[in-house]
């Protein structure tokens, strides 16, 4: 019998055939037997060991019917040392595989078994390779009908592709090298068919910065332009809209990327490495990106999870005893929903949380049900069964005080995780994800199940290529049929299925190794109470409110797991940005002052920088020396004008001299000191009675010498007049002035 079996250029009746396959199979799955019969298989396989690496890069139709004709193309790539002469490749069909668990050990397998892997069908469609020297690849078809391949029952068929050759070291036939893959097999519709859910994720990473314009508009500052690249043909985000917009599915929508793309529509800036931020040029791309989601939603369920994604799993673990950081939950729930019918205009779900890869603990069920949700978005391998159902329970499973955990079949959810770039992968994880649908449906059970799938929250483009290709091969309903997130929420429960939320111990390492840390919901907390404050001094509040309300939330957000350096340094600039804008309103520096008197006044100006008006401001000055300087009034309210400086003008009062440091300090109305206190001297000068008569005195003797000096130059003048009358007519002028020098010695004594 194994020689038939194993026997490739054989072609018995198709009849006998299926009874020695059985019957070797059967063997096989006895140890004893299997050793006496097959005792040669472990030299074979350790000397074949990796001679033909085998990859299958497509197989179509994915999930055949009868009449039609299976192709499957791929590649055989010599990596021995030897040529390969007189190769062939042929397709080995085996029997009908008994359950999931099955699907996953076959899948595990590598090597040939001679025995243990069936033998190939007619060789008529095998693809003879005449040579196949080392290190060369060559690429394949093979095209066979499917009523050849003798499927019986249906149910999930086990298929192996193998090349079988000669070297010069090996002249007998043998199998170089195989790769299994797997055909599910309904022709007709079943009788029973699960409803099955796909969750189609529209998540990114933050890109917005709390920063903005300060124009109308508050034109937003992003911290780079990479998610126009998403946004464009080929892209990622470009491909889930694409090809989602044909398939059964359920959105599920972070409310945060609508946002930034509608941003993107309007106008924005992008950080440049010069510091001021320069026009962003993708307003086309997001435009067109943004249209195609609106008419790809039109008529489909849209759940929208709170803004920006937080990350329950953190704020469960490290959040939740920070004060206030639980609060930001309901808002952001809020928001959600607005968003979605303002950008996209269709109704939308926030009815639903998702714990990240669904691994719940009694602190995250609270944490996610205080947003508002009552379902949470779980997976089977963190709610596991244990097993005596005999069958997979379907998803919805209420777990107490009005909460269901809807657990997402985990082989579906995770089948394309892997890199899919490889074609030969890609068309590997398809098959195995149709397989696991049909071996789920074929479970012996009488009750209608509901199924639901939750894929990573952000796959790449060639993961969203295979996630499309596997729900198409669905599309014909043959054993499935399309349902929504919402249904599978509402579905009838299993009455045998686990309802008991795993403890806290049992949530996932790798998991917990990647949550933000207390520190980072501090940072948070400090951020917000500086807002808080901030916005008490604002006339038009919403401006600073709205941003970095927002920002809050992408603080928190599911995306920067794997990242904690960039979290933080987004963390760090938010915190950063918010001061900076406090500190444009301020007490302006002072020069020292004199205060020459008994009272005076002193100004103090408070600049705003802010493009609005900043009230409910106090202005308190301080005196160091209050029995050397005191003020008649030390505070006044202050409302300053956006981009104004206000001078207020405080009454002083000197009682002694001397220097005396004053203070100058804002206030918010409920007391709380606001921006730098500002220190100034003032040199304080008392002016005491007898220094005010010694002054007087002064004055008063200037002032007689005056009159002195006035009265002496009079009569000087008058005598020169009456002597000049007396002189002859005749006297010539040369006379007269030797005269005039003779009569000198009365004006020396009038000097």
């Amino acid at each position: 019998m194994a020689e038939a079996a194993d026997n490739q250029g054989a072609s018995p009746a198709p009849a006998r055939r299926r009874w020695l396959r059985r019957a070797i199979v059967l063997l096989a799955g006895t140890p004893v037997l299997a050793a006496l019969i097959y005792s040669p298989a472990p030299r074979a396989e350790a000397a074949q060991a990796a001679s033909v690496d085998v990859q299958l890069t497509s197989m179509a139709p994915t999930a055949p019917v009868k009449g039609d004709t299976l192709t499957i193309r791929g590649t055989v790539l010599n990596t021995g040392g030897e040529t390969i002469t007189d190769a062939h490749v042929g397709l080995r069909v085996g029997p009908a595989l008994a359950d999931r668990t099955s699907i996953d050990e076959a899948a595990e397998r590598t090597g040939f078994r001679a025995g243990a892997d069936p033998g190939e069908i007619d060789p008529a469609y095998a693809v003879k390779i005449a040579s196949l020297p080392s290190k060369i690849s060559q690429e394949f078809t093979l095209t066979i009908p499917v009523n050849k391949l003798e499927l019986d029952k249906d149910g999930v068929y086990q298929l192996g592709v193998s090349l079988s050759g000669v070297t010069e070291s090996r002249p007998s036939e043998q199998v170089m090298g195989i790769k299994r893959t797997f055909l599910p097999w309904q022709p007709e519709a079943a009788a029973k068919r699960s409803q099955l859910t796909y969750a189609w994720p529209l998540i990114s990473t933050t890109r917005v910065t709390a920063e903005t314009g300060s124009d109308e508009l508050q034109t937003p500052v992003f911290l780079d332009d990479s998610l126009a690249d998403e946004l464009r043909p080929g892209g990622r985000l470009e491909q889930m809209v694409t090809l989602g917009k044909d398939l059964p599915i359920t959105w599920v929508i972070d409310p945060d990327l609508l946002y930034t793309v509608d941003a993107m529509t309007k106008g924005y800036r992008v950080r440049s490495p010069g510091g001021k931020p320069v026009q962003g040029k993708s307003k086309a791309v997001a435009e067109q990106w943004l249209s195609s989601l609106e008419a790809a939603v039109q008529g489909k369920k849209v759940v929208a999870l709170p803004f920006a994604d937080p990350d329950l799993a953190s704020l469960a673990h490290h959040g939740k005893d920070v004060s206030g950081t639980l609060g930001q939950l309901r808002p952001a729930t809020d928001k959600a929903k607005q968003a979605v019918e303002t950008v996209l205009h269709v109704p939308a779900s926030t009815d639903f949380s998702w714990p990240v890869d669904g691994a719940i603990d009694p602190s995250i069920v609270n944490v996610a049900t205080s947003a508002g949700a009552h379902n949470i978005l779980t997976r089977s391998d963190s709610l596991v069964e244990s097993g005596a159902l005999g069958y997979t329970p379907s998803a919805a499973r209420p777990i107490g005080a009005g909460t269901t955990a809807v657990a997402a079949d985990a082989d579906l959810s995770t089948a394309f995780e892997g890199d899919m770039l490889n074609a030969g992968t890609s068309t590997l994880a398809v098959q195995r994800f149709l397989a696991h649908s049909l071996a789920l449906n074929l479970q012996k059970t009488d009750e209608p199940r509901s199924f639901v799938v939750a894929p990573q929250r952000m796959p790449s483009v060639s993961q969203v290529q295979s996630m499309a290709e596997a729900v198409r091969g669905l599309q014909a309903g043959r054993w499935t049929q399309p349902a929504d997130l919402e249904a599978a929420a509402a579905a009838k429960p299993d009455p045998g299925a686990t309802t008991q939320v795993p403890g806290a111990g049992q949530y996932p390492e790798a998991l917990r190794k990647q949550e933000l840390p207390v520190s980072a919901f501090e940072k948070i907390r400090t951020t917000q109470n500086t807002l808080n404050r901030f916005k008490m001094i604002l006339a038009a509040p919403d401006r600073v409110e709205i941003p970095f309300g927002n920002t809050t939330n992408r603080e928190m957000s599911t995306s920067w797991r794997g990242r904690p350096e960039e979290a933080r340094l987004y963390r760090d600039q938010v915190q950063d940005y918010l001061i900076g804008l406090t500190e444009k309103v301020k007490v302006v520096p002072k020069s020292d002052a004199t205060l020459s008197g008994h009272s005076a006044t002193i100004p103090v100006s408070v600049q705003n920088s802010l493009v609005q008006d900043v009230h409910d401001l106090v202005l308190r000055v301080k005196s160091a020396n209050r029995t050397r300087l005191m003020f008649s009034q030390d505070e006044q309210q202050v409302t300053v004008q956006g981009d104004h400086t206000q001078t207020v003008k405080f009454t002083a009062n000197a009682t002694a001299s001397g220097p005396v440091e004053v203070t100058a300090q804002l206030f918010t109305k409920d007391g709380v000191p606001y921006g730098k206190e500002r220190k100034f001297t003032v040199e304080a000068t008392e002016i005491t009675p007898t220094v005010m008569l010694v002054i007087a005195g002064g004055v008063l003797l200037l002032v007689l010498a005056g009159i002195k000096m006035y009265a002496s130059r009079k009569r000087v003048a008058a005598r020169a007049a009456a002597e000049e009358s007396t002189q002859p007519s005749d006297e010539s002028p040369d006379t007269g002035a030797q005269s005039t020098e003779g009569s000198g010695t009365s004006e020396t004594v009038d000097r």
